[in-house]
């Protein structure tokens, strides 16, 4: 049995939203639109983890809102993603403050957040753990990075709000202890949306014109307050602005249990602005105490000084050389005078014993009459000079002789006349060689045509030119030759003086087969 049916449903007269009793995708979204709004109130709070955690670069998030049995997508624009304190992160439990709509292109319902808030923990505590272990990572709270501060300041900038009761604690501590200090205050808001970049670009001015101002201590805080109040302390730009310093910084926020970043980014950390000042100078009284005291040491290590270098002078002055400084001298020269009789004593031993050498000298010279050693060695030596003159002219002459004989040669060969003879003892030996080559060639062109003919003479192609065959067999190429070797079926392959065939044993001398058995 056919249901019932409409002819009028099924007219295709108009646009689809023409026809009666059919809903275009659009109105159906606009219905289940209007019932989630209906259904929620304008603003709702959900409780959830988040997961699919995703930052578009417009600075929209998309994330997606679940627990054990179900799962929201969630949207978070750029204007309010921007202010959020913390780093949302997959697997965090949040509550999410929003308003629920649908997207109409997708038909998907999703909740419009406004607001993070982690669960179990504030948001700032939250965002300031996390700031505090990024940064730690990055090595901005490093000890080998901070600085040390100057014994004895000559001008302090402070970077504060300049109504706040911290500044004035500040100023009156170091005009107390410290008064030849020069203090200047730069003022900046210590509290709302635009402190924390107030203060990082504080501390950037004061570091560019700190060489001109002879700023050499920096400090940096506010008075106490709640962790909303002091969180312009605990942004990044205010950590990494201290971080960049070349100013050492003193870091004095709230009371002694506040704890902020710029505390940890800082070179010293004050537990309150009064200890900040007192942290920064040392006291201007204790100083010339320690002065007067220092200088009354001196005084008292001079005057000791003094009296034993005097005590030493009148001991030196009893000596004798001091009081009898003539005996002295006397007893210098009567010491000359014994090594003056010394040295008189042994220039005589030595005088006398030159004497006898002399004296034994003058006796041998007798013993071996020089004049005519002398003039023997004079006989020698001409006779010497004469030789060598006679071997000097005979060598001259034979030399000369030589000489004259290379002239001769020189005169008769000439260089042109030797290269001449040089070509023409060339020409021949370039005639007798081309002809022994010619000959050479003829010989061995002879003897290979005579081989090639001997080889034509014996080769097995003139023996089947005579009418014998060459039969072989066509799988192995073997060479028959006896009956034996092939057997009935075998193919072959004859080869004749002018070509070749191939044919099919059908029969054979089974007295001489071998290669098949019946």
């Amino acid at each position: 049995m056919k249901p019932p049916c409409d002819p009028n449903l099924f007219q295709t007269t108009g646009p689809a939203h023409q026809i009666s009793g059919v809903l275009t995708v659009s109105q159906v979204t606009a219905r289940v639109r209007g019932a989630i709004q209906s259904a929620f109130p304008e603003v709702i709070r959900v409780m959830g983890e988040i997961s699919n955690l995703k930052f578009h670069q417009s600075g929209h998030l998309y994330f997606t809102l679940k627990d054990k049995g179900s799962e929201l997508a969630c949207v978070m624009w750029h204007q309010a993603a921007g202010k959020l304190k913390f780093r949302p992160a997959d697997g965090m439990e949040i509550i999410v403050t929003g308003e629920m709509d649908v997207y109409e292109q997708t038909g998907r319902y999703q909740l419009y957040a406004r607001r993070l808030e982690p669960l179990g923990i504030g948001t700032l505590e939250l965002a300031f753990r996390q700031l505090y272990e990024r940064l730690q990572k990055e090595g901005l709270f490093a000890p080998e990075h901070k600085k040390p501060l100057p014994r004895y300041p000559r001008h302090i900038a402070v970077v504060t709000s300049p109504t706040g009761a911290a500044v004035h604690d500040i100023i009156q501590t170091i005009r107390r202890r410290y008064p030849c200090v020069l203090v200047s205050v730069y003022p900046v808001s210590v509290q709302g949306a635009s402190a924390a970049s107030e203060i990082a670009q504080a501390i950037d001015v004061l570091n560019r014109f700190a060489e001109q101002l002879g700023i050499d201590v920096m400090i940096v805080g506010r008075g106490g307050g709640s962790l909303e109040d002091l969180w312009a302390f605990n942004e990044e730009v205010v950590a990494r602005a201290i971080f960049r310093s070349r100013i050492p910084i003193i870091s004095a926020v709230g009371h002694e249990a506040d704890v902020t970043i710029a505390d940890w980014a800082a070179d010293v950390r004050a537990a309150t602005p009064t200890a900040a000042a007192e942290i920064a100078v040392p006291v201007q009284q204790e100083l010339l105490e320690n002065l007067a005291l220092t200088q009354l040491r001196l005084r008292r290590s001079v005057q000791l000084r003094v009296s034993h270098h005097l005590q030493h002078l009148s001991t030196m002055e009893r000596r004798e050389p001091i009081r009898w400084p003539l005996r002295m001298v006397l007893h210098r020269i009567q010491s000359l005078d014994q090594l003056g009789l010394q040295m008189e004593q042994h220039l005589g031993d030595e005088l006398h014993h030159l004497e006898k050498r002399l004296n034994r000298c003058e006796g041998w010279l007798r013993t071996i009459e020089p004049v005519r050693y002398v003039s023997n060695l004079n006989r020698r030596l001409e006779e010497r000079i004469h030789a060598l003159n006679l071997v000097l002219l005979r060598t001259v002459q034979a030399t000369d002789r030589r000489l004259n004989a290379l002239a001769n040669r020189f005169v008769v060969q000439t260089p042109q006349t030797r290269m001449t003879l040089y070509r023409q003892h060339l020409s021949a030996r370039q005639r007798e060689l081309d002809s022994n080559l010619n000959a050479a060639w003829k010989n061995h062109t002879y003897r290979l045509e005579s081989t090639g003919q001997r080889l034509q003479a014996i080769s097995y192609q003139r023996t089947l030119a005579r009418g014998y065959t060459v039969t072989r067999e066509v799988q192995t190429g073997k060479l028959i030759s006896q009956a034996g070797q092939i057997g009935v079926g075998d193919l072959v392959k004859t080869e004749t003086g002018s070509g070749s065939f191939e044919s099919r044993v059908v029969e054979s001398d089974n007295s001489l087969q071998k290669k098949h058995t019946p």
